[in-house]
């Protein structure tokens, strides 16, 4: 049975943390008592408009406006913060350290780097266009699926199991982020669903919208494997330091 009361993420509270998941109930069924769910459905961005209709209910256009610009600048600063990282990230690890094998020149670092910034933001256009009118609190919830299937294991064996090694790691991250892109991929995102990015075909093989149930064991599977079919072993006083760094804070 469909509920009659729409909740969604608030647009000014950036994504992440209990105290934005209860601002989304509040303001999502503050939405839907005070606006309706009929208007809210019937408005171009349905259920991401509640926000912005609530706004107008209370305040009209003042609060209305204040609304829209606290999103404006928020999405802002976290797409620029994102691609400034993702770029250094790049340039710095991937090309300094494994390209060129710690040779790089600074000055081929920065060239790397604009040039990476420049090809995240045409596919993060190019994502945002094909997710245009997706639900913004799903779209939360998956990339924090992704997040979750790539570092959730590394993070848990890194600070609970001593054995745990490179080989771990690697095989926990791409394990857990493959299976997650692969089970996205052939879901009701994608295809099979009138909500779906393409709508008018259908190879959707796996059943859930968010592949998390699986993709995070997949992760924990693969980490445990890479590390047990390794013939690496970890230093001791090594993994004392970095408990210490990972209990304290000191010397990270």
């Amino acid at each position: 049975m469909k509920s009659r009361y729409i909740t969604t993420t608030h647009p000014d509270v950036p994504p992440g943390g209990e105290d934005d998941y209860l601002a989304t109930l509040v303001i999502g069924y503050g939405a839907s008592a005070l606006v309706g769910s009929d208007a809210i459905l019937s408005s171009s961005g349905r259920e991401n408009s509640a926000a912005p209709l609530l706004a107008f209910e209370i305040g009209g256009t003042v609060l209305l406006g204040i609304v829209a610009a606290v999103a404006f600048a928020t999405i802002l600063a976290v797409v620029a913060g994102l691609t400034i990282t993702a770029s250094a990230s790049f340039a710095h690890d991937v090309y300094a350290n494994i390209v060129r094998r710690g040779r790089a020149e600074p000055a081929s670092e920065v060239r790397v780097a604009r040039r990476t910034a420049v090809v995240i933001g045409m596919l993060a256009i190019v994502g945002g266009i094909l997710a245009n009118g997706q639900n913004v609190a799903f779209l939360v919830a998956l990339a924090f699926a992704f997040a979750a299937s790539a570092n959730l294991s590394t993070l848990l064996y890194s600070l609970f199991w001593r054995r745990f090694n490179t080989r771990g790691v690697l095989w926990g991250m791409y394990g857990g982020l493959g299976s997650c892109l692969l089970l996205v991929a052939v879901s009701p995102v994608v295809s099979g669903a009138p909500t779906s990015i393409l709508s008018g075909v259908d190879f959707q093989l796996f059943p859930l919208s968010n592949p998390g149930i699986v993709s995070i064991p997949v992760s924990f599977l693969a980490g445990y494997l890479g590390t047990v079919l390794s013939r690496e072993r970890t230093d001791p006083d090594k993994q004392a330091e970095m408990e210490v760094r990972s209990l304290t804070g000191i010397g990270a």
